[in-house]
């Protein structure tokens, strides 16, 4: 029998039931109690533990409920295999560190935000470029580069950045990275792990992981309709604040230009530092475009971050940032030391893409892909669940929010859905305060499905949650 042993407290106004479903709760977080793991019998565990049936059956039935556990005729009860954004914990528990991706085959649709349209990938391109960077006239590129990354790959980026985004920089104040993680790593130890750290909430839950796990002390400030909310910023300690202006994560929202300046003012009299995460702002589906906050800037207060991952493949794991001259300098002075973690044959490659000019031409292409997908998974929302639910966050991006309106809580939503073959994402998982406005919110994610995995996926979600068009 698998040894569960809790230490309950029977003096608790916590009832016992609860105290023992968080026990096992928290220890499938830990990876102490496997996903597919059976669970002891109500009967046994009782008398293991010395409960009495009904606390171990409140027990059990709470965790089914939460979606943690599921009950098979006449084999017993099983832990499920959560989603990996599921394993991160609001509390005071680590997050697990999940050594491989779980894959069920059960799923047949998956609304992951994460993935891309590899089908218009432009591989045969891709692949002649990166045989020109393995040519013997390129053996220079075999041998440890500049720690910032390559040269004309930064300069190609700068020109990009200028005519796309309003970014001014040079190519010598940006520096290359494996991922934006990789980045927020450097730049925190750049900035300094005692400055506090101000994050939107709900927000990206892996850069509050990356600058929690280096020590640095992180402040939740909420959102309104603009975006962060300035004025608790005001209050917040913080002299340094991450946010996703063109495109906010999770809720999608646009940031206004007043609202920006409100922003670069902060950072102004704060005399602190702006990081701007423009991790998807290629796409833009409504309204005008407005200029990235380190192209209104004029003095030196924004960070700007920016990713291959959306636009080309997230496997390359090339990232980058835009330093402001003083923390270049800082950068410069003491952080050249780290190497250069991107392959300089990759960098290559990504060069010879951007100066022949068939970056600008696959963005072109994947907008209007992008733009179309979009629009198909709104009318398949429309045509199958009316208004049922409401739509967050569609004018930007490779996801969007569905706010379900059927009485479910989220936890139901994403376990429903998981059991008729779709993984669609919760939304609490970014939300440190867990205020309770995520409860019925889901993220749905549709850069990587077809048209017709988007239309099957919206059908069957209808049919799992109950809800059809009014």
């Amino acid at each position: 029998m698998l040894e569960i042993m809790p230490v309950l407290d029977h003096k608790s106004p916590t009832p016992l039931y609860m105290q023992l479903a968080n026990f096992i709760k928290d220890e499938i977080f830990k990876g102490n109690i496997k996903p597919l793991e059976k669970l002891p019998s109500k009967r046994n565990l009782a008398n293991y533990l010395g409960l009495s049936l009904n606390t171990v059956q409140s027990a059990y039935d709470q965790l089914c409920a939460e979606g943690f556990l599921e009950s098979r005729p006449r084999s017993g009860l099983f832990v499920v295999e959560l989603l990996e954004d599921l394993m991160v914990r609001h509390d005071k528990v680590e997050p697990v560190r999940m050594v491989e991706e779980l894959t069920d085959p059960a799923v047949k649709i998956d609304f992951n935000s994460g993935k891309v349209d590899l089908e218009h990938f432009p591989f045969s391109l891709w692949r002649r470029l990166s045989v020109q960077a393995l040519y013997e006239d390129q053996g220079d590129l075999f041998y440890t580069g500049n720690p910032q990354g390559e040269r004309l790959l930064r300069g190609e980026i700068a020109k990009y950045l200028f005519q796309s985004r309003g970014v001014r920089c040079k190519a010598e104040q940006i520096v290359v990275g494996a991922g934006t993680q990789v980045l927020m790593g450097l730049l925190c130890l750049v900035i300094g792990r005692d400055e506090i750290y101000a994050l939107e909430n709900p927000g990206f839950h892996r850069t509050r992981a990356v600058l929690q796990d280096l020590g640095a002390r992180t402040v939740p400030v909420p959102l309104d309709e603009e975006g962060i909310a300035v004025e608790c910023l005001h209050g917040s300690g913080a002299r340094v604040v991450y946010v996703t202006p063109s495109h906010q994560f999770p809720l999608g929202m646009v940031m206004p230009i007043a609202r920006r300046m409100e922003l670069l003012k902060w950072a102004e009299e704060r005399g602190g530092y702006i990081i701007e995460d423009d991790y998807d702002g290629e796409y833009r589906y409504k309204g005008k475009p407005i200029p990235a906050l380190q192209g209104l800037d004029s003095s030196g207060r924004v960070v700007y971050l920016g990713t291959f991952s959306k636009s080309l493949i997230p496997s390359l794991r090339i990232s980058y940032m835009v330093l402001p001259e003083e923390l270049l300098a800082r950068y410069r002075e003491q952080f050249t030391i780290y190497k250069q973690a991107v392959s300089r044959l990759h960098q290559d490659t990504l060069y010879r893409f951007m100066h022949d000019g068939h970056w600008q031409t696959h963005l072109n292409k994947m907008r209007t892909l992008y733009r179309r997908k979009q629009a198909f998974l709104i009318s398949a929302i429309h045509d199958f669940m009316g208004e049922w639910v409401k739509v967050i966050g569609e004018k930007s991006g490779l996801h969007i929010v569905l706010n379900v309106r059927n009485g479910m809580r989220e936890e139901e939503l994403v376990r429903r859905a998981l059991a008729a073959g779709v993984k669609v994402y919760p939304l609490s998982v970014y939300d440190v305060e867990l205020a309770g406005g995520m409860d019925s919110k889901v993220l749905l994610g549709y850069g990587g499905l077809s048209e017709n995995q988007i239309k099957e996926g919206i059908r069957v979600l209808a049919d799992a949650w109950g809800i059809t068009k009014k």
